[in-house]
């Protein structure tokens, strides 16, 4: 596998006798269009900026050859046009799975941030007691548990086969922490899970036996929208992403 790989025990192990190999690759969409720099979340209306776009087809180039025969997407507009270019390139239609949608948060809408005094700010202490949580947004549990199942759900319509499915950063990174039994409560500035990055997962049989991590767009992310970077101030072209 690529950069990242490692053998899973996290999932159950059923159909253990089964040697067929399935692959589902679980895909961050690309830039967004956010020039406020809005914690956009699951608000509508927010579509792929031009490098966005640039990315998703670049994903799509990078696929093309691959035994795709199932392509899902959250409903979220990004993920939904971030899909839209590998299915054409396959002959296929995107489908949506709801359960793919990015991680509920109380700060949507607004911009939240290191160094934008939010949390300095006494009403929205209560949502941050509980990290571990946490305690400002969708249980990591819950997060586990409908990208599990839209996993198997992909891994069941492509058998044999490949497929990928569409989604956010966080909803991406709780179901990888999960499958490779780490801690799901993490430092946001250290998950690997860039812009149009793949996040693949080969079961056997009905059984996870790795997990990948490859990034075909990985030169057309800016630095500063790499994990890890600082965030520059509220506005400007420079946090379209912000929301992931």
């Amino acid at each position: 596998m690529s950069e990242g790989a490692a053998v899973s025990e996290g999932a159950e192990v059923t159909g253990a006798g089964d040697k067929t190999v399935t692959v589902v690759h679980v895909m961050r969409h690309g830039e967004v269009d956010n020039p406020e720099g809005i914690l956009y979340g699951r608000l509508a209306g927010y579509h792929l900026s031009d490098l966005g776009r640039r990315m998703a087809d670049r994903v799509a180039e990078h696929l093309e050859r691959r035994d795709i025969t199932r392509v899902v997407a959250s409903p979220l507009e990004r993920a939904q046009e971030t899909a839209a270019p590998i299915a054409k390139l396959h002959g296929l239609d995107v489908g949506t799975d709801e359960r793919l949608i990015e991680a509920g948060n109380v700060f949507q809408g607004k911009t939240f941030g290191v160094g934008d005094g939010a949390l300095r700010r006494p009403e929205n202490w209560r949502h941050l007691r509980n990290p571990f949580r946490p305690s400002w947004g969708e249980p990591y549990l819950d997060q586990v548990v409908r990208m599990r199942g839209a996993l198997e759900s992909a891994k069941d319509a492509a058998y044999g086969h490949e497929a990928v499915c569409v989604s956010h950063q966080l909803p991406i990174w709780i179901l990888r922490s999960f499958v490779e039994r780490r801690r799901l409560w993490h430092d946001p500035r250290r998950r690997q899970c860039s812009l149009a990055s793949l996040t693949s997962f080969t079961f056997l049989g009905d059984r996870i036996v790795a997990v990948g991590y490859s990034e075909p767009a990985g030169d057309l992310v800016p630095s500063h929208l790499r994990p890890g970077a600082k965030r520059r101030g509220a506005k400007g072209a420079q946090n379209r992403s912000a929301g992931a």
